[in-house]
């Protein structure tokens, strides 16, 4: 496993300075987040900018804390530059929240949270004012039982091939690849992982 060394904090590069400097390309823009996909090739240097409260998701492992692939943070809003010191790329996706969103769509109330309706598989690491996030784990051939969701960005760690079977019985395709991402606004579903690999995705509710 790759370990990228940061000089400074883990927040890495989210601000318009980063943007302009061709380290972020922005991936997803709207009222409440905008989601841009960071990397840095090694011994890169990335300006002073700054950058509102953010969720990192690391794609690959970054070092000041030593944090590792997959791990995530919530960040303060923050003014840094930083060096990439290692001899390897690094790649990471900051969620940033927007200061002035709007009021995220609730979860529809006809389906549990998924933390109570299937505790082992989804974990929360992260739940604050802003967000809370899940870390869910799905076994080959697992089919989760039907919950809900607020309005969320996802980010898929693995692999992963799962259907989605809604509200109303239709049932949604979901191929991904490692760092990918999406917005999904509040809706509920039931998650079958399909594959014969074990899937882990990032969801990060908006509240």
């Amino acid at each position: 496993m790759r370990r990228n060394l940061w000089k400074l904090a883990i927040p890495l590069v989210v601000g318009f300075a980063a943007i302009a400097n061709g380290q972020g390309k922005v991936e997803i823009d709207n009222p409440w987040v905008r989601v841009v996909r960071v990397q840095a090739v090694p011994h890169e240097k990335i300006p002073m900018h700054e950058h509102p409260a953010s969720v990192l998701v690391c794609l690959t492992d970054i070092h000041e804390r030593v944090t590792k692939a997959g791990e995530v943070v919530y960040r303060e809003p923050t003014k840094q530059a930083e060096e990439n010191l290692s001899d390897q790329p690094l790649e990471a996706i900051v969620v940033e929240l927007k200061p002035d969103a709007p009021k995220a769509q609730p979860a529809p109330m006809t389906a549990p949270d998924p933390v109570e309706a299937d505790p082992t598989h989804h974990q929360v690491p992260i739940d604050n004012d802003r967000v809370r996030v899940l870390r869910t784990t799905l076994e080959p051939h697992l089919r989760g039982p039907m919950h809900r969701h607020r309005s969320y960005v996802v980010v898929y760690l693995t692999e992963l091939h799962t259907t989605m079977r809604l509200a109303d019985g239709r049932t949604v395709d979901n191929p991904r690849h490692p760092g990918e991402v999406a917005f999904r606004n509040a809706y509920q579903h039931q998650t079958e992982n399909i594959g014969d690999r074990t899937a882990v995705e990032i969801q990060i509710e908006l509240k």
